[in-house]
């Protein structure tokens, strides 16, 4: 079994979103890697302050080569696990035969699958103006409180919005929903890692409806396909409360499916 996990984050946040995530898995004696996507280091209060240019140069097909690198490099096949853009990410890179397993949590706009009403109106901010894919775009904290974030507690808004979010490249919205993303995904694999699907059944950025649509894609692959939705959770179920039985419920999953431990084919929904 490998002791490696990769977590891939989505838009909005960097790598200090999964700070809890690392933590948790670290007692267990995991190596976890959580790279940023280019242009996305460093604390998000300075990255709110000074937003980078450079993002703008990063879309899902240069995200995604981004961590390819980075996997390939590694001396082990780690556990994948993404969440929202980074679920988008992580289907790529099972696809390109990465990973002993995946976990891709609250999927964004896949290629390949069609967009609920939700997911439009809470991408129209950024695609509602034309001239979004050459900016750095950054979250306000009515959204992050209603739609991004809206099954955090009320009173735990403003610090989850000092300490996590971080602007995002208009870029990755225009490439990923109208410019085919990183590309197609092989729906019919014959060679993917095993992939479990969660979502969050209040989840107004991508909701639960978009998730079981790409589980009924994913599942004609081969290997293993579950679906998980918690149906009192938001698309921020990765840092709200109860974030702990996510992380546990993704790394036992994880465990238990990774190629070379249990043989198991086909496709369930949880």
């Amino acid at each position: 079994m490998t002791k490696t996990i990769v977590l891939v984050h989505g838009a909005w946040l960097n790598s200090k979103a999964w700070e809890n995530w690392k933590s948790r898995y670290e007692v267990r004696g995991y190596t976890v890697l959580t790279p940023d996507w280019p242009g996305d280091e460093g604390d998000p209060v300075d990255l709110k302050a000074n937003p980078r240019k450079e993002l703008t140069k990063y879309g899902p097909k240069e995200i995604v080569a981004h961590y390819e690198r980075i996997i390939r490099a590694l001396p082990e096949s780690p556990i994948i696990i993404g969440h929202s853009a980074g679920g988008v990410f992580t289907q790529h890179l099972l696809d390109r035969g990465l990973g002993v397993a995946g976990v891709a949590i609250d999927p964004a706009p896949t290629p390949g699958v069609g967009l609920p009403l939700d997911a439009v109106i809470s991408a129209l901010p950024v695609l509602s103006d034309p001239f979004s894919g050459g900016k750095v775009i950054s979250m306000t904290k009515k959204f992050f409180a209603t739609r991004f974030a809206n099954g955090l507690p009320c009173d735990q808004v403003d610090a989850h919005f000092a300490r996590y979010v971080a602007p995002t490249a208009g870029k990755v919205y225009w490439d990923g929903v109208l410019a085919g993303g990183a590309g197609a995904i092989k729906w019919n694999s014959k060679t993917r890692a095993p992939l479990l699907l969660i979502g969050g059944g209040i989840d107004l950025i991508a909701p639960a409806s978009m998730t079981k649509a790409i589980f009924n894609k994913q599942k004609r692959a081969k290997s293993l396909t579950e679906l998980k939705i918690y149906e009192d959770r938001s698309h921020y179920l990765c840092a709200e409360p109860g974030w702990e039985e996510v992380a546990d419920f993704a790394l036992a999953w994880a465990e238990r499916n990774q190629r070379g431990g249990v043989a198991s084919l086909g496709a369930r929904a949880a």
